[in-house]
This record gives C-alpha cells, sequence and structure tokens, in this order.
C-alpha cells in the first residue's frame, strides 16, 4: 500500500479552502425578514436624541414644505410663459413669467440649503450627544461584560453605527419627506392641469413598482454582505496590525497578505454585485420615465392638434413627468440608508439597554476614611454558576499589614483581587473594610481608596506628567514629581529629553516594560490609597529594576494595607502573612520563617524556585 505525498498545489489548495470556510464562518446569518421594520427603534431614536431639537426640525419641515412647493410650481410657470407670453405674443407676460420663474428657482435653491444646514446641524449633534451617552453607559458597564465583548465591535457601535444615524437623520429624513411632498404636489398639479394626460403618465407605474419592489430586496442582500465583509477587513486589519510582532517572528507576512486579499475580492465582489443592480434598475426607471414622457407627448399633442390642450401645457406636463420620477428614484436610493440606520438602531440599543450586573444597593452610603482593616469571611465565588474558584476562603488583614497571595496559576490569587475592589460580587460569604461590608457602601468611595497595580500595565497617550497624574487630577505638578521620586522613576525620567512632558506614545510604547510598570507605581502611590494592591507588578521588570521598586516599598507600604501577588517568592519575604492557594483554598497562612519551618506546600514552592534561580 503506498502513501501519496501531498504537493505544493495541495497544500495551498487547502490553505484557500480553510480562509474560504474561515470567512463564511465570520459572515452574520442571512435569513431574517426581508420586509419586518421595526418603526419602535426610530422612534426611540426620535424621543431620545432628536427630541431635544424640534425646534430646528419645524423649521427644516417648513423650508421642506416652502422647497416643494416652489419647485413643483417651476414646470407650471414655464406653461404659463409659453401660453400667455410666447403663444400670445406678449412680451410684457413673458418678462412676467420669467422673472417669476428665476424668483421662485433662487428661492427654492435657498430653502433647500437652508434645510439642509439645519439638518446637518442636527445630525451631527445627534451623534455627539449618542455617542457620549453610549460611552458613559460603556464605562458603567462592569468588567465582566467587558471580557466578553471584543473592542471591535464596540468601536464599530460608537463610531460606525452612529455615522450611519447621521447620515439617515441629514440627509434622509428631510430628503423623504421632501420626496413625498415633491410627489403629492406633482400628482395634484398634473390631475389639475388635465386628468386625462395625467392618466396617461401614470399607466406605466404599476411596472416600475414590480421592479422597484425585486430590486429592493436583492440589493439589500448585496448592501448587506457588503457592509459585513467591510467589518470583516477593519477587524482584520486592526488584529494584524496590533498582532505584527507575532506575524513578523513566525513570518506570516504573505499568509495573512493572501487572506486578507481574500477578504477585500470578497467585498469587491459584493460590491459589484450592488453596483450591478444599481445600474440595471435606475436606468430602468429612466426608461419608464422616457416611456412616460413618449406617451405625455404622443396623447398630448394629439390633444394640442384638436385644440384641447394648449402647448405650454403639454410642456409643463413633460417636465412634470420628469420630476415625477425624480423623488421615485430618490426614495428608491434612500431604501438602504434607510435599513441600515434600523440595523444601527437595533446595535445601538441593545448597548444601551443592557444593564451592569453589578449596582449599588438603593440603601448604599459612602465609604468613611478607613484605617484599612480586611476581613474575608468564609468566602466562595464562581465566575460561572457551579464552578466555584474560591471556596470557603477566611482571611483577615490588619491596618498596615503586608499579605502575600501564592500559589499556582488559578488558585484564586487575582480573584481574591478583583473581590477586593468588588469587581465582582460574591457567591457567599462577605468582606468587610473596617467593619463595613464592601456590599453596602458605594463602589466609587470603595475604590477611591484603594490602589491597584497590575501585571499589564496600561498608560493612555499622553505626557508622562498625565499619566502619573491620572489617578489623582487634582495633584500639582510637585506632587507628582514626588511620587516619581518615590518609586525612583525620576531616574530615567529626568534623562528624557522632555523630561515629565516626554509623550509616552500609545500605551506607553516609547516607553520600556518596566518604566511603565514604575509609572504605574507612581500612579497609584499618588493617589495615596489607604489599600495598595499589587497584582505580579514585578513580574514584567528586571532584576534591578525590581530592587528598585523594593526598596520604594518599603517606605511607601508603611501605615497602608497591602495585598501582593507574586510569582518572585523572595519578594515577599518580609510579609507579615503569606496566603498559600490551592484551589481556591486557604492550604497554610503563616510567615515566611514559619511556612518554612512547616514544611509544606510553601516550603516545595520556594525551594524549587530557590533551585531554579541558583542551580
Amino acid at each position: 500500500m503506498t502513501t501519496s505525498i501531498p504537493t505544493d498545489s495541495d497544500y495551498q489548495t487547502n490553505w484557500r479552502q480553510r480562509r474560504e470556510d474561515r470567512i463564511q464562518a465570520m459572515l452574520p446569518d442571512e435569513e431574517d425578514d426581508l420586509n419586518q421594520y421595526d418603526t419602535n427603534l426610530l422612534w426611540r431614536l426620535f424621543t431620545t436624541f432628536v427630541t431635544p431639537y424640534r425646534s430646528e426640525l419645524v423649521w427644516a419641515l417648513v423650508l421642506i414644505t416652502v422647497s416643494s412647493l416652489l419647485s413643483v410650481s417651476l414646470p407650471w410657470l414655464i406653461g404659463q410663459a409659453v401660453d400667455q407670453g410666447i403663444e400670445a405674443g406678449n412680451l410684457t407676460d413673458l418678462r412676467f413669467w420669467t422673472i417669476a420663474f428665476v424668483l421662485a428657482a433662487i428661492g427654492e435653491g435657498i430653502t433647500n440649503r437652508g434645510r439642509i444646514y439645519i439638518m446637518a446641524r442636527v445630525g451631527s449633534a445627534v451623534v455627539a450627544d449618542t455617542r457620549s451617552t453610549l460611552f458613559r453607559h460603556l464605562h458603567s458597564l462592569t468588567l465582566n461584560f467587558h471580557n466578553n465583548y471584543s473592542v471591535g465591535r464596540m468601536m464599530s457601535r460608537l463610531l460606525g453605527d452612529i455615522t450611519v444615524i447621521r447620515d439617515f437623520i441629514t440627509w434622509s429624513i428631510t430628503g423623504l419627506f421632501r420626496s413625498f411632498f415633491a410627489l403629492f404636489g406633482i400628482v395634484i398639479a398634473m390631475l389639475v392641469m388635465n386628468w386625462q394626460l395625467a392618466l396617461v403618465s401614470f399607466c406605466v407605474l404599476p411596472i416600475m413598482f414590480y421592479a422597484a419592489n425585486i430590486w429592493r430586496k436583492l440589493i439589500r442582500l448585496a448592501y448587506r454582505r457588503a457592509r459585513a465583509f467591510s467589518s470583516l477587513i477593519n477587524g482584520y486589519f486592526n488584529e494584524s496590525i496590533s498582532g505584527i510582532r507575532v506575524t513578523k517572528s513566525f513570518n506570516r507576512e504573505k499568509e495573512n497578505g493572501a487572506f486578507f486579499a481574500m477578504l477585500t475580492d470578497s467585498y469587491r465582489q459584493a460590491n459589484t454585485e450592488a453596483t450591478w443592480l444599481t445600474a440595471l434598475f435606475f436606468p430602468s426607471i429612466d426608461f419608464v420615465g422616457s416611456l412616460s414622457a413618449a406617451l405625455v407627448v404622443g396623447f398630448g399633442g394629439w390633444l394640442v392638434l384638436g385644440d384641447r390642450l394648449t402647448a405650454g401645457v403639454l410642456i409643463a406636463f413633460v417636465l412634470y413627468v420628469q420630476r415625477f420620477f425624480e423623488p421615485i428614484r430618490e426614495l428608491a436610493m434612500r431604501f438602504n440608508i434607510f435599513q441600515a440606520a434600523m440595523s444601527s438602531c437595533e446595535r445601538i440599543f441593545y448597548l444601551l439597554d443592557l444593564e451592569a450586573d453589578l449596582v449599588d444597593a438603593p440603601e448604599a452610603y459612602p465609604l468613611p476614611a478607613i484605617n484599612g482593616r480586611v476581613v474575608f469571611d468564609d468566602v466562595t465565588f464562581g465566575y460561572k454558576e457551579g464552578e466555584p474558584i474560591l471556596r470557603h476562603v477566611d482571611l483577615v488583614a490588619e491596618p498596615g499589614e503586608q499579605i502575600a497571595l501564592v500559589g499556582e496559576t488559578g488558585a484564586g490569587k487575582s480573584t481574591i483581587i478583583r473581590l477586593l475592589t468588588r469587581f465582582y460580587d460574591i457567591n457567599q460569604g462577605g468582606i468587610t473594610i473596617d467593619g463595613h461590608d464592601i456590599r453596602e457602601v458605594t463602589q466609587n468611595s470603595l475604590r477611591q481608596q484603594l490602589g491597584m497595580v497590575l501585571q499589564d500595565t496600561h498608560l493612555f497617550s499622553g505626557s508622562i506628567l498625565d499619566n502619573i497624574r491620572y489617578g489623582r487630577l487634582d495633584a500639582t505638578d510637585e506632587e507628582v514629581i514626588r511620587a516619581a521620586e518615590a518609586v525612583g522613576a525620576d531616574i530615567f525620567i529626568t534623562r528624557m529629553p522632555d523630561s515629565y512632558q516626554t509623550d509616552v506614545g500609545e500605551n506607553g510604547v516609547n516607553l520600556s516594560v518596566g518604566q511603565r510598570q514604575i509609572l504605574s507605581f507612581a500612579r497609584t502611590l499618588l493617589a495615596d490609597p489607604r489599600i495598595l494592591v499589587l497584582d505580579e507588578a514585578t513580574s514584567s521588570v528586571d532584576t534591578a529594576t525590581e530592587k528598585q521598586i523594593q526598596q520604594a516599598l518599603k517606605t511607601l507600604l508603611s501605615g497602608r494595607t497591602s495585598f501582593v501577588i507574586a510569582h518572585r517568592l523572595n519578594t515577599i519575604v518580609q510579609s507579615d502573612k503569606i496566603v498559600v492557594l490551592d484551589r481556591g483554598e486557604v492550604a497554610e497562612m503563616g510567615t515566611h520563617e514559619a511556612l518554612l519551618a512547616l514544611g509544606g506546600r510553601y516550603y516545595n514552592l520556594y525551594t524549587m524556585q530557590w533551585t531554579a534561580q541558583n542551580g
């Protein structure tokens, strides 16, 4: 039995198929009702964000009405100029109707541009209000939400969807009203001038409405796929640039480029399909309009020859027929914007309707100034129901004590910190600070007296001075500098060209990992918390920097209750209590010397690490 060896062509075929399968898996499900609209969404958009600008909307509606009336009057004015001026040979009447036409055209232009200006202002204001509301609401949601909702999706809602709503408000709302007003006015004018000729021009409408209904369904699918691929392209581009170092280290430039090319090609195909449908539909509308105009010319000319219709009325009718199909064409074009606005409203209000799963109790009170006594009383907690991470944890930290949390990955060290800061609520037991149950005090007042330094330090774009001041905006420059000096950050800050005004770049890209970590120490210590949390805060720094931090901490931790998580056990040997966690339970607790003498889990962890470092 022989085994066939796959060729390069086989690898390329399989790789391409996997990429295509991945793209299809990333696309949204297209099985939805094409004719169903939730008008409540648009009503909610208006009542929530547009209603504050009702006076501007009234003025826009007035301008739309005047603009539509003037637009409808233009063909009639031309007809009057022909009948009463040219046909009658009356130069005075011709001059009068010509001036009237010019004034009406100028009035239409002014009122139409005024309407656009007003709605552009309203649209921009609604965008600003909606983005601010959504931004604040996203910040009010808990970490549980942010852990399960990607940043890319949030950016899409905050930028893309709200931009769609802006375009809808700026162009479509008044555009739809203007189209309806113009269409209604044209129909009335045609029926009043000659109802027989009007009926002749309307006989082609069933064909147009049938074609428009088919086109509407097809174009919606095409544009929906185009928007989906556009979203995939943006997300994949962001992901690729963010992970460029990994891409280069694994030599994946060619493969990533090929996958991106497939995405862009799929986007091109979807847009090509939409363009083809548009190129087929709108010329069809023009053809139907020309057919209607031909019928009007033929039948109207027969009436003119029989002296039952004037030439001016016939000319006005031809112009009305041409204008009649303009609002219909515009309504068809607005359909896509309308549909996109519906989808965007649905996604935005979905986020705004999300409620934080951790809120202050109705009777919550501000936590008063504390000394820092922390008690974990029989605490049990799990991120998922039925899967506890902590089990019956009992722990007491007296004011000023340093508590070290050690254990293997997944033992529950970081979970204890998250519960203390009340990023999550416990399932059983209680946590008190100076006798105050943390569930009975407001979250803001609790976290104002807690300071955290995390393993993954995040710095914000701006200067070093601004980043240190982030947790205490009222701090003076002198206080910021003192905090930096306390942790030794001034050693490298003063060597920089702009010193404390140095721009750290996006997430501190202009600084080393150790420098970013030291700045986070300064930022936390400037806030002067009574309880300090260090979540593996020295794991990303070198030995020299770690010694620098440890030297500063001897003074800085004095008088503060602190919880320290550290993989390097030699950094916590001076702790007042070392808590050894194993599978969510407190396995051992005591001082460094006591636990070593016990010869248990801590002894094994410490000796193994010491051997690895000195072996």
